[in-house]
């Protein structure tokens, strides 16, 4: 049984960040776990891809349920495009913060409505890791912005990061 978070057309943003949040705590220790041995070999071999084998089994369903409801967060292709996690592209992802062994790399996607293609915001899916070897200390996050433009977004993932590392 595939466990997916329960999206509505309806939803905000922020709601859409909460309950795909609740989704990702359900599941991540358990999909990490599951795959811990794979992954540390595979990093071995790939190092960083790894990480994207992980993102593959637990994003397609926070993805699928935004379609479900009537949501898009993929964008057209590119050429060069690489993609994990179904619909995470490396082009709109920041990796700026931490040590080699503590990392913090965060993609984002524009969420739009199906129907009209109007952005209702930018989902942030943050993925705590190490470069030194196969390491998720905590969950992935998400994070939601009413921004969705590709400078306002950089400006906002600073933001979030700055108040992250205060903390």
């Amino acid at each position: 049984m595939t466990v997916k978070p329960v999206l509505r057309s309806d939803m905000t943003i922020e709601e859409i960040c909460a309950a795909g949040n609740q989704y990702i705590g359900s599941v991540w220790k358990n999909r990490y776990d599951a795959m811990y041995d794979e992954l540390t070999i595979a990093f071995r071999e790939i190092e960083d891809a790894a990480y994207g084998l992980y993102l593959d089994q637990l994003m397609p369903a926070l993805f699928d349920s935004l379609e479900d409801a009537g949501f898009e967060a993929a964008e057209p292709l590119k050429e060069n495009d690489f993609v994990i996690g179904k619909c995470l592209l490396f082009r709109n992802s920041l990796e700026k913060w931490g040590t080699g062994e503590h990392r913090s790399r965060m993609f984002w996607n524009v969420i739009r409505r199906k129907n009209n293609r109007q952005p209702i915001g930018t989902l942030l899916t943050e993925i705590p890791h190490s470069h030194l070897k196969f390491d998720i200390p905590r969950a992935p996050e998400l994070y939601s912005l009413i921004e969705h433009e590709r400078e306002q977004i950089a400006i906002g993932i600073r933001r979030i990061k700055e108040a992250t590392l205060l903390t």
